[in-house]
């Protein structure tokens, strides 16, 4: 992951986790029918699968993923001929593959308790008895690879100090481990090399800067070897090995404006410019023989992934496919097959498998519910506007298929997690039902969010609720100057920091936006930042950075926080939240509707006690998906 997705990663939302939708409306589709146009139920919209992974098995017979065609995330492997789907785990909580075992049929996935984000590993055996690698109420653990010969498996785990994640070496038969890195300079693992000789060191020094170290195992004396060489701040992060060791990849932001890649040889310490973009390039790997390399570059809002054979230096030709954008790319030992997912703002994630070179591809899933047209969902389009300063903003327009002059519909500027996260284009059945309802949805990428270079992302640095906010009134000023959009008619949403958007935009800007969904959002920053989880140590000075420390910066975290000023509301307010958040706690919501109650202002207030920070149960995201039609129905 690039730094600065760490750097935002404090509050930032799964996107597919705050999807929203029901109560009990009606079974499946058709509601009314218009022009031959039809909108479809909470319930339909959620009947479309959702789906995530595509490795091979090592006979690259069977595709795993994560399916929740049962109501909830659980493991499925697809057969690569026939794409027939065989389930392999039945758990009620929500359960996210890895990989299988490179010499058999063994699986490794990951889950954690309820949404608490304390997630453990686990191994699926050949027999399908399933076992907790990682056991612990106060574990949480990561897999880090495994070795060439695949005897051996790494993975990073806090038993050892809540606060700091250890690197451990598992026998692959036994599951016998040992510590080979122990945290105690709070310097986290990023990246182990194919031959176990090196592994790449992480520390953050804030939200502008980090460095970056690589470590030699094999020399228990060896100093560090420091990769972020330049005298300024600047952010670095580590992208992976070559095969052999010779090269070392690294993204930073160093150089300019956005992250570029960059290749560090170990042998003479020289650093050289590997890629460089007009946007980040956000990520990049390679194929187990280096032959292939996968590179994904956040180009406006939309992540652009190409794959490049290293032989011939030049961007392999896909075979002709529905329209998308593809990701999750993998290859099979033999590098013969490669398997990905394509998805769009009308189609959700699809498994394809492609015989590399030949014009044979086979898509293996078919996510949407059967009973939507996909000629009935909206494309977005990405808009821009002058804020109060005169600073162009972004977003992701939806406009709904029957808005016109004669036909101004109801809006809702919609808000991303993070701070500093960023909205994308893809499928989204949470947004896609809103606007196959009627409402138009403008998801703002306001100043401080990621994707736009660095200046851009630091402009709102101790400035939320504040400049931040502006962003949104100068958004919905720009939505009511659309002869498409009704102006009296506009609200706002979001989840964990857009949440905390929604009340700072009713708390602060109370006239402006006739309705507010805030969906796990913060309302009391001086507590939040007080109780950050203990596996977030090494991001405190980020957060601090960011928004303030509570020890020095309380009297402005208290006065941009809505609970303190609830006072102010008087716009109808829906509260949704997991009772299981540990990033923004369950007390957060309480107390704000508590007090916008007690001011007569219609307050809606959903929890969910099986859930965290995103709601991963199809049957909750239907009945919150719902609640939130119900609510704009009601009062917007």
């Amino acid at each position: 992951m690039l730094k600065k997705s760490l750097v935002a990663f404090a509050f930032v939302t799964i996107l597919a986790a705050c999807n929203h939708t029901s109560q009990q409306t009606s079974a499946s589709t058709t509601k009314q029918t218009v022009a031959n146009f039809n909108t479809y139920s909470a319930e339909t919209f959620f009947d479309t699968t959702r789906i995530m992974g595509s490795a091979f098995r090592a006979d690259a017979q069977k595709v795993l993923i994560s399916s929740d065609e049962s109501g909830v995330l659980n493991l499925y492997e697809v057969d690569v001929k026939s794409g027939e789907k065989t389930q392999l785990t039945q758990s009620t909580e929500t359960t996210y593959p890895i990989r299988y075992f490179p010499n058999d049929n063994r699986i490794l996935f990951t889950r954690d308790n309820k949404g608490n984000e304390r997630f453990h590993l686990f191994v699926r055996e050949v027999d399908g008895q399933t076992q907790d690698l990682t056991p612990g109420d106060k574990v949480k653990a990561r897999f880090a690879g495994f070795s060439q010969d695949g005897n051996q498996f790494y993975l990073l785990s806090n038993k050892r100090d809540e606060r700091f994640m250890d690197l451990y070496r598992y026998d692959s038969k036994t599951y016998e481990n040992e510590l080979i890195y122990k945290n105690d300079q709070n310097l986290n693992v990023q990246a182990l090399s194919k031959t176990e000789r090196f592994i790449a060191l992480w520390k953050n020094h804030g939200n502008k800067d980090t460095d970056l170290f690589l470590l030699d195992l094999t020399k228990p004396d060896a100093p560090l070897i420091e990769i972020s060489n330049v005298s300024h701040e600047a952010q670095f992060s580590a992208s992976g090995f070559s095969k052999d060791d010779k090269y070392f990849y690294y993204a930073t932001n160093a150089h300019g404006e956005f992250y570029q890649q960059w290749r560090y040889e170990v042998a003479t310490a020289q650093h050289t410019q590997y890629i460089k973009k007009n946007w980040d390039v956000s990520f990049l790997y390679f194929s187990d023989s280096n032959r292939y390399r996968v590179m994904g570059v956040n180009a406006d809002s939309s992540v652009k992934v190409t794959v490049t054979d290293l032989k011939t230096d030049k961007d392999i030709k896909l075979p002709q496919l529905p329209a998308g954008s593809i990701k999750g790319v993998n290859f099979s030992d033999d590098e013969k097959l490669m398997s990905f997912h394509l998805n769009s703002d009308i189609s959700p994630n699809n498994l394809f498998v492609w015989e590399v070179g030949s014009d044979s591809v086979k898509q293996l899933t078919s996510s949407l519910s059967k009973d939507i047209n996909p000629e009935h969902l909206v494309e977005s389009t990405i808009a821009r506007f002058n804020s109060f300063d005169g600073l162009e903003i972004p977003g992701i327009l939806y406009k709904p298929k029957l808005a016109s002059a004669n036909n101004k519909v109801p809006a809702m500027i919609y808000v991303h997690g993070g701070p500093g996260g960023q909205s994308r284009t893809g499928y989204s059945p949470r947004i896609q039902h809103l606007v196959n309802q009627g409402y138009a949805v403008f998801a703002i990428n306001n100043r401080g969010s990621s994707g736009y270079g660095k200046t851009f992302f630091h402009l709102d640095d101790k400035r939320h609720g504040e400049d931040d906010l502006q962003d949104m009134v100068w958004g919905k000023k720009y939505l009511q100057q659309l002869g498409w959009v009704d102006p009296e008619r506009i609200g706002i949403m979001g989840g964990s920091y857009g949440g905390y958007m929604t009340a700072a935009a009713l708390a602060f800007e109370p006239e402006e936006f006739k309705v507010g969904i805030n969906i796990f959002g913060v309302t009391n920053w001086v507590r939040t930042l007080e109780s950050i989880p203990p596996w977030w140590e090494s991001f405190r000075k980020s957060l601090y950075d960011e928004l303030g420390d509570p020890a020095v910066d309380g009297e402005r975290l208290h006065r941009i926080s809505p609970l303190f000023h609830a006072k102010n509301i008087t716009k109808p307010l829906l509260v949704v939240q997991g009772a299981n958040d540990p990033r923004v706690l369950q007390v957060e919501s309480d107390e704000l509707v508590e007090a916008v109650r007690s001011n007569n202002v219609p307050v809606e207030y959903i929890l969910f006690e099986d859930e965290g920070h995103g709601f991963t149960k199809k049957q909750n995201r239907i009945e919150a998906s719902q609640a939130y039609l119900d609510f704009l129905k009601q009062h917007l």
